[in-house]
């Protein structure tokens, strides 16, 4: 056993001192995260919170380049090794004490078509730093284009996706939502709503990105 703990411990330092930036391709050895220092520090940071249907969203950058792309990759192209730089820029927040964390959940059938959640991922690391349970009371139905709808129409479709799952008995009342990217904010308020159903008293929700939005969709 010790000789196999030597031998990952080589084999560990060694990638340390070889490993690149994965955005640049210059030499990542020394830095602390992900990506090299002079990427990390070119991120378009945000690390403030927006309002979004009277909710405070914590967000950790803008999306914008380069992290609109790593998003769309991980979420959609399945580069699932960005989860630890995600988790890595929601850790830089100001995070809330909370009892769980409750990951932004997807329909079955978006489930299915992905092959995994997103927000889950990004949750699962989180929680692992934090030493805090993934909590999922809520359930999503099937997902629709909110496309051409005013935003009273987009709130109340919405809300109609997210139910209680009555299979979960455990309950907390502080709790921290995450998502990757926030934009009208729809999702997270409905999310909220069916939290408070549950006796969740205290809700910080927290993502990744903010994306800007039109005064139409406000």
């Amino acid at each position: 056993m010790p000789m196999f703990k030597a031998v990952y411990h080589s084999l560990h330092t060694l990638w340390q001192h070889t490993r690149r930036c994965p955005l640049c391709g210059h030499s990542a050895a020394h830095s602390p995260y992900v990506i090299c220092t002079d990427c990390w520090q070119d991120l378009p940071w945000l690390n403030d919170s927006v309002l979004r249907h009277e909710l405070n969203i914590q967000a950790a950058c803008e999306y914008a380049d380069p992290i609109n792309q790593i998003v769309q990759q991980f979420k959609y192209h399945e580069k699932l090794h960005h989860q630890r730089l995600l988790t890595q820029l929601v850790l830089q927040l100001p995070l809330p004490r909370v009892q769980a964390i409750v990951p932004m959940p997807i329909s079955t059938a978006r489930l299915c078509e992905r092959g995994y959640n997103q927000a889950m991922l990004i949750a699962e690391g989180v929680a692992k730093q934090l030493n805090l349970p993934i909590w999922q009371p809520v359930l999503r139905r099937a997902e629709h284009t909110q496309k051409g709808l005013s935003r009273l129409e987009r709130i109340a479709g919405i809300e109609q996706q997210f139910v209680p799952d009555l299979r979960v008995r455990t309950r907390f009342r502080r709790v921290m939502i995450i998502d990757d990217v926030v934009t009208t904010g729809s999702s997270i308020y409905a999310l909220s709503q069916a939290l408070t159903t549950l006796g969740c008293q205290r809700i910080y929700p927290v993502c990744v990105a903010a994306a800007s939005v039109s005064r139409e969709a406000r």
